[in-house]
């Protein structure tokens, strides 16, 4: 199965969260945080949303940083994906 985002919309998926901190203990699977980086998945059309002309600057592969608490998550065939509003997108990384 395949997502096609609609209007703004842009589906994340999560990379790892990382396993150890920095002074180097390793983190029980409760206690690591909801990772915010993504890569993009897919990215929906844009167009008129709200009354406002929506250009859509992500595009797949983008590797992006996103609002802690946004977005809506989703598993499909047992991988999971977040699904959020470009506008909830803070940044893009640039190599």
């Amino acid at each position: 199965m395949k997502l096609r985002p609609l209007s703004d919309r842009v589906v994340l998926k999560s990379t790892e969260a990382e396993e150890t901190t920095a002074s180097g203990f390793i983190l029980a699977g409760n206690a690591k945080e909801k990772p915010q980086m993504a890569e993009v998945i897919a990215v929906g059309p844009g167009g008129v949303v709200d009354g406002k002309e929506i250009t859509m600057f992500v595009k797949p592969g983008d590797k992006v940083f996103y609002s802690k608490y946004a977005g809506t998550e989703v598993k499909l065939d047992g991988t999971e994906y977040t699904i959020v509003r470009q506008n909830d997108i803070l940044a893009v990384v640039e190599e």
